[in-house]
């Protein structure tokens, strides 16, 4: 089969891989319905991840069940399903306390950006929708393996409660489903982070109150002045900067929630800063498998369209002019399509 391959800093090819097969009795091979390119794929498509070797690339899928080792019982052919870019079982002290994303046997779920994908721990990673879904639903079901399951857990870490105001650092599709996700737990004001004029006007429709454009030391004074000096109850950090870090911490209110769900690139903390910001910080990598079933119902009862983030639909075989869309802010979100 062919698939996406980073050779570099942007240089994606589309080539020849090798078709995954039943590695273990617990993996399952899914035939993909969609895939797409993540924010965090831009980070070493950049270089500022750079690896050894060619790396197969993508790690949000949905699709159809093609095969399943003997021991896989949850799911079986014919079933769409979706699942997380972190395989679990589902069921160590780590899974039960909701943080699937840290199983103690988790493996990470790469490659997805091809016809066909092998994923690890079948019984614990994959959720299978009652039925199969119309097409027109894909792209948001695609959403909730990770964009918007990243979002909600945004949401869920930064403790967003009904009438709450909350700030949401980055207008990518996290920090967009970030806000939508505020938005369904009851958040009576949403200040959003952006100048993209695209940008702003999903995050409106998503639920959006005000929109800030300014950065930095003047993006924190600008949300003190919204909130008459006291600053946002809830702050989503959905980049992984050091400056949109700085800016969240900066932009809640004493004793206020701040969440981090941007991949960390240079992020420093300064202890004596911290100490005196007086803020709860909470995040890492979502644990998406805790929250599927519910995102899975929303979408399916038209609750909710998070696949409104992608904003830019390609065949797969046109993978490398997806990544240069999102890399040069063309696209929020390319979905990709075998």
């Amino acid at each position: 089969m062919k698939g996406a391959v980073l050779y570099g800093p942007r240089d994606v090819r589309y080539e020849d891989r090798a078709e995954p097969k039943i590695v273990r009795p617990t993996d399952a091979i899914i035939g993909m319905s969609a895939t797409c390119v993540c924010g965090s794929d831009l980070w070493p498509y950049r270089g500022f991840n750079p690896a050894a070797e060619p790396s197969p690339m993508g790690h949000e899928y949905c699709g159809i069940v093609e095969e399943v080792g003997r021991e896989v019982t949850s799911v079986k052919p014919g079933q769409f399903v979706i699942g997380s870019f972190f395989a679990s079982d589902n069921s160590c002290p780590i899974c039960k306390a909701g943080y699937q994303s840290s199983c103690q046997h988790a493996e990470f779920v790469g490659g997805a950006q091809a016809p066909l994908l092998r994923v690890p721990l079948a019984d614990g990673t994959l959720v299978a929708t009652p039925g199969a879904p119309s097409t027109d639903m894909i792209p948001s079901l695609l959403a909730t393996s990770d964009v918007f399951g990243t979002g909600w857990f945004a949401a869920d870490a930064a403790n967003v409660k009904p009438g709450m105001t909350v700030a949401v650092v980055g207008d990518g599709a996290v920090g967009l489903l970030g806000a939508l996700s505020a938005k369904r737990m009851g958040a009576e004001r949403i200040i959003a982070m952006s100048r993209h004029e695209a940008r702003q006007k999903l995050a409106r429709e998503f639920g959006a109150t005000d929109i800030v454009t300014e950065r930095g030391e003047e993006g924190v004074a600008r949300i003190k002045d919204l909130t008459n000096g006291i600053g946002a109850d809830a702050v989503l950090e959905c980049v992984g900067t050091q400056e949109s870090m700085k800016q969240a911490i900066g932009s809640a209110r004493k004793g206020g929630y701040v969440s981090y769900v941007g991949v960390p690139h240079g992020v420093q903390l300064e202890g004596q800063e911290l100490f005196f910001a007086h803020v709860h910080l909470h995040g890492g990598p979502a644990p998406v498998r805790r929250f599927l079933p519910k995102l899975i119902d929303l979408v399916l009862n038209d609750k909710v369209d998070p696949g409104k983030v992608f904003d830019l639909a390609l065949p797969l075989d046109q993978v490398a002019e997806g990544y240069r869309a999102m890399d040069e802010r063309r696209a929020i979100k390319t979905l990709l399509q075998p």
